[in-house]
């Protein structure tokens, strides 16, 4: 078992309180893989204190010179990568491919964030008159509090941090508890790189204190949040009375729209990739596949056989290809939804029990679970399940399966497989979806490219990702310049 401390200030320390909270491998419970500072509001002040008092020093500098530090840390994750790796499926359970997938992410954001730094700034207007210099520049808000979750657990601290810290703001981090390990790993290699003390401080423990101590402290200009809808939405609420700048990333209900015309081999590996990879972990997940009725029968046959093909086990395991949910409460929410799906009236096709054989005994298991007959007004096909399940909707035609993937509060990612260009670009008109993946996955994105969603999964303001996430961590002065006397 590792042994973290928290980073304030540059120094890593206990909690105030001296309260400590465990970890252990969701595939094998009786491994307890790390212990970690229970921090309070007081751990939270502290570390926003830091940031304050780091932020007009680190400010200062070139958005080069912070990029230096951004390449320099790439460089550090990928010497550890395999460790990494390794430590990340333990921790958060997803199987070693995954875990080196998203360890190599976190390398590449760091690396384009770096060479990011060499354009950073803003922009030359021409003026309507002469003599005049009109050109805009870009400057950090001061601190942004970055609150990530579980499921990629050092993806998305990379994908916020980065251009956070080029932007030039200072940061106080709370990764989710059930698998803080990586965003110290991220600090280290941080700090290793160069990042001078305050600049970056990391705090784990309950929510609840601490998010109150991060939305309620004047020295926070920025908060960005990714996890459920309904704590996203409290942030937002608490935030609005200081008008603190917010970017809530929140969830979908993600469809896949097979058509008639669809190659259903393409079609059926799409949605188990999507629904199923990752453990179904993923905001990004196929939850819904939305088929016109004349693909319905083969298509669910050939989801069927891919469902089959799938190994559950331990992600450190070779040929496992979906590990445990991360923890009983997630496993619990698979297994009531298939209760409730079943209550309701949908058919189970496939899966939806726990499993507990053999070495699977002591682990957060579950089969992969398909559903067929179901209703758009089903739970099955409204709510976020966060786990490998999957629910079969039968429709009449292409304008009905977009009505159908529309009506829901979410709108984050959509996919469509088809080989109709006419109805695929419609649909990419017409969908309401912050990214649409059309005859490809719906998990997975371009880390060059904007990502978020719409209606329910988003504040819908600032973009992460690519060049448009820097955005979200700075303002543009604009600046008049007359020469003419």
């Amino acid at each position: 078992m590792q042994t973290y401390q928290q980073l304030i200030d540059g120094e890593w320390t206990g909690a105030a309180g001296g309260k400590t909270f465990q970890t252990f491998n969701p595939a094998d419970t009786r491994e307890a893989v790390a212990e970690y500072p229970k921090a309070d509001a007081q751990d939270a002040r502290a570390a926003l204190e830091a940031a304050a008092r780091a932020f007009p020093g680190w400010a200062a500098q070139t958005p080069v010179a912070r990029g230096r530090i951004l390449s320099r840390a790439s460089q550090i994750l990928e010497s550890r990568k395999d460790e990494l790796a390794r430590l990340l499926t333990r921790e958060e359970g997803k199987t070693l491919a995954e875990s080196a997938g998203e360890v190599q992410r976190a390398i590449d954001i760091f690396r384009f964030f770096g060479g990011l730094s060499y354009v950073h700034g803003g922009q030359t207007i021409p003026h309507d008159l002469a003599h005049v210099f009109l050109y805009t520049t870009r400057e950090p808000l001061g601190v942004a509090a970055l609150i990530t979750p579980w499921n990629f657990p050092i993806a998305i601290p990379a994908w916020k941090l980065a251009p956070a810290l080029l932007a030039g703001n200072t940061v106080v981090l709370k990764p989710a508890s059930p698998a803080p390990a990586m965003a110290f790993e991220i600090a280290k290699a941080l700090q290793e790189a160069g990042l001078p003390p305050g600049v970056l401080n990391v705090i784990t423990g309950p929510g609840g204190p601490i998010g109150a101590e991060l939305t309620a402290h004047p020295a926070v200009r920025a908060l960005s949040f990714t996890g459920s809808h309904q704590v996203g939405q409290q942030l937002y609420q608490q935030l609005a009375p200081r008008m603190v700048r917010a970017q809530m990333e929140m969830g979908g209900k993600n469809p896949t729209i097979v058509l008639e015309d669809a190659d259903l081999d393409l079609a059926a590996t799409l949605c188990a990739r999507a629904g199923f990879g990752l453990t179904g972990q993923a905001c990004t997940a196929t939850s819904r596949a939305i088929v016109v009725r004349p693909a319905l029968e083969p298509f669910l046959e050939k989801l069927v056989e891919r469902a089959r093909a799938v190994r559950v086990g331990n992600g450190l395991q070779e040929g496992v290809t979906m590990g445990p949910a991360i923890n009983e409460s997630q496993l619990q929410t698979d297994l009531d939804y298939v209760r409730i799906a079943q209550e309701e009236g949908a058919r189970l096709v496939y899966g939806g029990h726990r499993l507990i054989d053999d070495e699977l005994e002591h682990g957060w298991f579950v089969e992969p679970t398909i559903f067929a007959d179901v209703t758009p007004s089903m739970r099955i096909a409204q709510e976020e399940v966060f786990g490998p399940v999957i629910a079969v909707i039968a429709v009449d035609s292409f304008d009905e399966a977009i009505e159908v993937a529309n009506g829901i509060q979410f709108g984050l990612s959509a996919s469509i497989v088809t080989r109709d260009l006419k109805r695929a670009m419609l649909y990419a008109e017409r969908i309401q979806a912050g990214v649409v993946k059309i005859n490809q996955v719906s998990t997975g994105l371009a880390l060059q490219a904007p990502f978020g969603g719409v209606k329910g999964s988003s504040t819908d303001s600032f973009r992460e990702q690519g060049a448009a996430a820097v955005d979200f961590y700075s303002r543009i002065k604009t600046v008049y310049l007359d020469y003419s006397a």
